[in-house]
């Protein structure tokens, strides 16, 4: 007698899950060796796609309109309540994925590539002021279990604005301590050297003197990761975003800390003493000067000092 409580999946059901699963893997494989993406775009990708066979349950993907894809961010932003930012990078993700079965023959037409955004405001990230970046480095302190590691970890992420990922990808070699300066791999692994100064240098060599032998015979002895966990492993960009919001916490700093949030500081108050814009963009490592330009928003002494210096009003 078959169990009623036993949930039956119908075969077009099935049938559905099995392709949707291919292509999302046959996609994957296509952004990672024939585009070149690196791995953390990959797997955002194929984070999106599955959100979007979630939303798809039910409906024939070779058989939408553009007036049923309309409703696909409308869903994200109603149902699964994603920023505007997160909306557009999945209608940016559904495009080329659309393009890519469009290649393959699996549909005639692109109807995804006539889908539209909805406007995006600009949000100010948050920083933090030049006195609360002090706090927040001199927050692992000496009886800490590896107090060394987060201090060379945060004094390197705000001395050359690294992305998190680029720092937890950090080789030993890319810390050119004695050169004063350290090379970022970036996104497309796009490479600029940023300079170091004296207590990032001095923090980061403490750590390697100190910390980080004993953590490298735990595992892997030959490891040419720069920063290592406790067990020995490359540390993870997830536990450095950990530690950031933990010592965040432990001061007192604001709860709206991002995984970007030394890095915002590290732009505005480069532009806050001076710096020029093009200058910030290439340590920075943005493609775009557009990118760059919203530190401009943040930094108002910086423009109240123009306008003071060269408006005839000022």
């Amino acid at each position: 007698m078959p169990n009623p409580r036993k949930k039956v999946v119908k075969p077009r059901r099935a049938a559905d899950a099995a392709e949707a699963s291919h292509w999302r893997d046959a996609f994957t494989r296509y952004l990672a060796t024939e585009c070149g993406l690196a791995e953390n775009s990959v797997a955002a990708y194929r984070r999106d796609l599955r959100r979007f066979y979630e939303w798809l349950a039910g409906r024939r993907l070779p058989n939408l309109t553009v007036g049923e894809l309309a409703g696909y961010p409308a869903w994200l932003s109603e149902t699964q309540e994603l920023a505007s930012a997160s909306v557009a990078r999945h209608v940016v993700s559904l495009k080329v994925f659309f393009r890519y079965l469009q290649l393959e023959g699996v549909l005639n037409d692109n109807q995804a590539a006539l889908l539209v955004s909805r406007k995006l405001w600009q949000k100010v990230p948050t920083v933090l002021s030049a006195t609360q970046v002090e706090k927040l480095l001199a927050a692992p302190q000496p009886g800490e279990p590896l107090w060394r590691r987060d201090r060379a970890i945060l004094e390197l992420a705000y001395a050359t604005g690294c992305r998190v990922s680029e720092l937890s990808r950090m080789r030993l070699e890319d810390a050119k301590l004695d050169e004063g300066h350290c090379l970022c791999h970036g996104k497309g692994d796009k490479q600029r050297l940023v300079p170091l100064g004296r207590r990032a240098v001095q923090a980061v060599e403490d750590y390697l003197e100190k910390e980080r032998p004993r953590l490298a015979q735990r595992r892997d002895p030959a490891s040419t990761r720069l920063f290592l966990s406790s067990r020995g492993a490359p540390l993870r960009r997830e536990r450095v975003w950990e530690l950031l919001k933990r010592y965040a916490r432990q001061e007192g700093l604001t709860s709206k800390l991002s995984p970007h949030s030394l890095r915002h500081s590290f732009a505005t108050h480069l532009l806050a003493g001076g710096a020029d814009l093009r200058h910030v963009q290439e340590l920075l490592g943005h493609a775009s000067i557009a990118t760059t330009q919203l530190y401009t928003h943040v930094d108002h002494s910086r423009l109240k000092s123009v306008h003071k210096a060269f408006h005839p009003r000022g």
